[in-house]
């Protein structure tokens, strides 16, 4: 925009410039020719003659300096040349006042006056105008590189000062690009070294900043001494539950030995039930709430498919009528043996719990070497998960709809939750597959590998 603007006005000025030069160059021009005639003029004789016209005596234009190729002759009031130089008989046109342009010549014409003030004749000096021409042509060419090189220069330097008046802005927006993608709002703003609307605006953002990373951290000290506190209150839950489940059992037990089918002793089994489930709630809870707090355990140095053979024992007196299938080779992490049995646990329980009888179940462990990870896949023939809940299937308290089991009613919702949060504890990750060889759900998750000799492991079947 600038730079058209400039180019507008370079333009016009060079227009008026131009234009009144080239005048001033043809004036001059014909001022000169003018001049060189009136000279001549005053060098011409007049002689009376009586009873007739005055004679006009020319002055030896033979002998008279005509510079630059000009022409002078000097013609009678009928337009006889009574002399001219150079002789070669050059057409000056008809005399004529002031300045005319006759066959590429300029001709000034200026009249003799006889005694009497009357016209006894004319003085012609001609010149070529083409030296004027080009001298205008070099003119226009001068003006016109003048505006082009003018407008080329305004834009350099316009570039140079937009850069330079651009260069805060640019940083500023960089560093608040680079905020936006780290979330960091303690980072702090480049400030300008001019004092100007751009310092200002750096100055208001830098304080927007400040009481962003202020409520930040506010917020996550509250939410740090709440994951804290679920954290305690479920580890302090613990005992007296276990305490209230075994002697809710030992209850039910003395009762079963007085009476079988008492009514007391349903009371009491409804009891260690509610129990039981409160008991596995508190128990998922405090592990969650102990990875939001990061609390995390010790880890070890250990074999992955050991933990998920662990897992499988734990879980066959569950299976009822389908058969569990292990396929479990040597897979060697770092990491909490507690926490990897409950994420193994949880996935067999999740896939006993949604998969009918008659179905199978298949545990995997393999040690990706390329990736240098640690694979355990859980596998199902069963029904496989909705598409519009796989993405929601790793949230907290979300439970699918189509349970093909009668204990799938104890089920706190927080399983597949707690399977991502130790996988993330872990550096690792799990997706939601379909299994190409059973048909259903496949749940993979992948921990990062530790650099380990295998050892042969053999597959088993467990039904």
């Amino acid at each position: 925009m600038s730079a058209s603007l400039t180019l507008a006005i370079l333009l016009v000025f060079g227009g008026i410039v131009g234009a009144v030069a080239t005048d001033r160059i043809r004036s001059d021009f014909n001022r000169d020719l003018e001049d060189a005639a009136a000279h001549l003029v005053s060098r011409t004789r007049i002689v009376e003659r009586p009873f007739q016209e005055p004679a006009v005596y020319s002055p030896d234009l033979q002998a008279v300096s005509l510079p630059n190729g000009a022409t002078a002759r000097v013609v009678n009031t009928e337009g006889a040349v009574l002399d001219e130089a150079p002789k070669h008989h050059t057409d000056l046109g008809l005399p004529q006042p002031g300045v005319t342009t006759v066959g590429g010549l300029s001709v000034a014409t200026q009249p003799v006056l006889g005694p009497h003030s009357e016209i006894v004749g004319y003085i012609q000096y001609a010149r070529s105008d083409s030296h004027v021409d080009a001298t205008v042509a070099k003119l226009w060419l001068f003006i016109v590189a003048g505006i082009f090189g003018g407008t080329a220069l305004a834009i350099l330097a316009g570039v140079a000062l937009a850069r330079r008046a651009m260069k805060p802005i640019t940083t500023l927006t960089s560093s608040a690009r680079e905020i936006a993608a780290t979330g960091d709002a303690s980072r702090k703003l480049p400030k300008p070294t001019a004092e100007d609307e751009v310092t200002e605006l750096s100055n208001t953002l830098q304080d927007m900043l400040s009481a962003l990373n202020a409520s930040q951290v506010q917020r996550e000290e509250a939410m740090q001494k709440q994951r804290e506190f679920v954290a305690d209150a479920s580890h302090e839950l613990r005992t007296p539950l276990t305490s209230i489940l075994a002697n809710l059992e030992l209850l039910e037990a003395q009762l079963g030995s007085v009476n079988s089918y008492g009514e007391e002793q349903e009371l009491a089994a409804s009891a260690v039930r509610s129990s039981q489930r409160m008991s596995r709630l508190v128990s998922d809870l405090l592990l969650l709430a102990r990875n939001d707090a990061g609390q995390a355990r010790p880890k070890v140095d250990l074999d992955l498919s050991e933990v998920a053979l662990g897992a499988a024992r734990e879980i066959s007196p569950n299976l009822g009528e389908r058969t569990l299938h292990t396929d479990c080779s040597f897979a060697p992490v770092h990491g909490s043996q507690d926490e990897l049995h409950r994420l193994t646990l949880n996935l067999l329980d999740n896939a006993v719990r949604y998969t009918p009888d008659g179905t199978q179940i298949a545990l995997t462990t393999r040690w990706d070497r390329d990736a240098n990870a640690a694979v355990l896949i859980v596998s199902d023939s069963g029904p496989g998960i909705p598409s519009d809940l796989q993405d929601h299937v790793f949230e907290r308290f979300v439970r699918g709809a189509n349970s093909s089991d009668t204990a799938a009613s104890d089920g706190t919702g927080l399983g597949l939750a707690m399977v991502r949060a130790i996988a993330t504890s872990h550096g690792g990750t799990v997706a939601v597959e379909t299994s190409q060889e059973l048909g259903g759900a496949q749940l993979v998750v992948s921990l990062p590998a530790r650099d380990a000799r295998p050892v042969d492991q053999s597959a088993s079947l467990i039904s």
